[in-house]
């Protein structure tokens, strides 16, 4: 049995970084989990191959090795997962198709032959045991969600790691809280379910094997979906780093109570954590209140935000404008806090109704929903659904926050209120950061269209007031090469 997997283009967003890793040589940030992770799930004797869309083409003679071809995607890869899919069926090949984007909208994929939705370690069996008695069903569903004990270790050897800027580990799934316009809850569930310190660390030893020296993200829903286990497992990596001598640094998604726990982002900063990403969301306190964002409320986020610095960690934060109780204030007062908190990188997106979720349904009810989907995309300025603020303000004001807080005042004005209360942990000797310091000068000053008197003036105070925020503060510049291309 032959089995072609393909994960579908991304588009140039936010999340890409794609004018920043193909400066460095690589052509995708991360590779897919969750069809490497299929992989592991299907029989040894299976031959499989993995097309990644965005680093390698997808050519007919590919599709026609292949007795199935495997599909799973996100939203935002929905218009490339369509392609992939017409083009299976024009060569005649069946697919099967799975990951969030069909999970929640598989009645939109008519010309899908084959659905294994929601956790692969339950369908992905079901499916296997039909194939095999010859009787598979169109559509491979469960409302179980299974201990993650069961999950294997994903396949790394169906990638090429030197294409990649960053590799991918789970260490949980599920969410604990319950914010309306999430769609974690309806995919992964509200109770956490965790994988062992010993799967992990297995994980780790795998990609240590592959040779990898550059970040590892842990793509966890909520990071700190159980404290006691993840200080548990923070603990178990502490160790096995110090043994091993692992130099690789993490990063996260986590929520903002973290900051409340000093025992926490203590163990974070010894097992190599040096970013999280938060769901910051609005300065709004009516904002908070009707997305039913509790753990944001009650507190001082800006104060939440800077005890992560504090602790070696940078903060990139989700932040979203459009909920009912915003007003034309909103796009000010979103900058104004963005700026004083120095979230460097804002992914700041229009609020968007995904199905499955309580907002999706809310409007529903109230017939609020419009006929085009979300497009998972934050920078297209659009909602699928009628905003109680006029919609041509919303858009316009959503375009124009963008453009200011990406323009060159902007964004290194922000990056020096990070850096005043970032305690960086990493101590790298002088004479190993001279040769990467200046090839990083070089790509900004060669790749970087407007900003370069910013950047030069923002270095030059960084050099006579921090001069140990050196090499983060040349880090975000490097950055802003991708940020500056897409949004502005």
């Amino acid at each position: 049995m032959r089995i072609l997997m393909v994960y579908p283009e991304c588009p140039d967003t936010f999340w890409s970084l794609k004018h920043v890793v193909t400066l460095l040589g690589k052509k995708a940030t991360l590779p897919p989990l969750g069809l490497m992770t299929v992989s592991s799930l299907l029989p040894k004797e299976f031959e499989k191959k993995l097309i990644d869309l965005n680093t390698t083409k997808l050519t007919d003679e590919d599709i026609l090795w292949a007795d199935f071809v495997f599909i799973s995607a996100m939203i935002v890869q929905k218009s490339s997962a369509e392609e992939v899919i017409a083009r299976c069926k024009k060569l005649g090949r069946k697919t099967v198709a799975g990951g969030p984007l069909f999970t929640s909208l598989h009645e939109q994929f008519e010309d899908v032959d084959c659905f294994t939705l929601n956790e692969g370690e339950i369908t992905i069996p079901m499916f296997l045991k039909d194939l095999e008695n010859g009787e598979l069903k169109r559509v491979y569903k469960t409302d179980i969600k299974p201990e993650l004990g069961i999950s294997p270790v994903p396949d790394f050897s169906l990638i090429n790691h030197n294409e990649y800027y960053v590799m991918p580990v789970q260490t949980s799934r599920g969410c604990p809280f319950d914010c309306d316009f999430c769609d974690i809850v309806n995919l992964n569930g509200r109770i956490p379910r965790l994988k062992s310190p010993e799967q992990v660390i297995k994980e780790l030893e795998t990609i240590q094997k592959l040779g990898w020296n550059k970040s590892i993200f842990f793509v966890d829903d909520n990071f700190l979906g159980n404290k006691q286990k993840t200080k548990e497992l923070l603990k178990a990596i502490i160790d096995w780093r110090k043994k091993v001598d692992f130099k690789p640094l993490f990063y996260t998604e986590i929520s903002i109570n973290a900051s409340d726990d000093d025992e926490l982002l203590e163990l974070m900063r010894q097992a190599g954590f040096f970013m999280v990403f938060v769901g910051i969301e609005t300065p709004s306190t009516e904002g908070l209140q009707e997305c039913g964002k509790m753990q944001n409320q009650n507190r001082n986020l800006v104060e939440s935000i800077r005890k992560f610095y504090k602790y070696g960690m940078e903060v990139t934060g989700g932040f979203i404008v459009g909920f009912d109780s915003d007003d034309e204030t909103i796009f000010q007062r979103q900058l104004d806090f963005i700026q004083e908190a120095g979230v460097t990188k804002a992914m700041i997106d229009i609020l968007q109704a995904l199905p499955g979720t309580k907002l999706y349904k809310r409007l529903e009810a109230e017939g609020r929903l419009m006929i085009q989907d979300s497009s998972g995309v934050c920078q297209d300025s659009t909602t699928n659904f009628i905003s109680k603020m006029d919609a041509k303000i919303l858009s316009k004001g959503h375009k124009e926050l963008l453009k200011k807080a990406y323009s060159p005042k902007y964004y290194f004005e922000r990056v020096d209120n990070f850096l005043k209360f970032y305690e960086p942990t990493r101590k790298i000797p002088l004479r190993k950061r001279i040769i990467p310091s200046l090839l990083k000068i070089y790509f900004v000053l060669k790749y970087l269209k407007k900003g370069r008197m910013e950047f030069g003036l923002f270095m030059f105070k960084t050099l006579l007031t921090r001069i140990n925020c050196f090499p983060a503060a040349l880090d975000q510049s490097v950055l802003y090469i991708h940020f500056s291309k897409v949004f502005n």
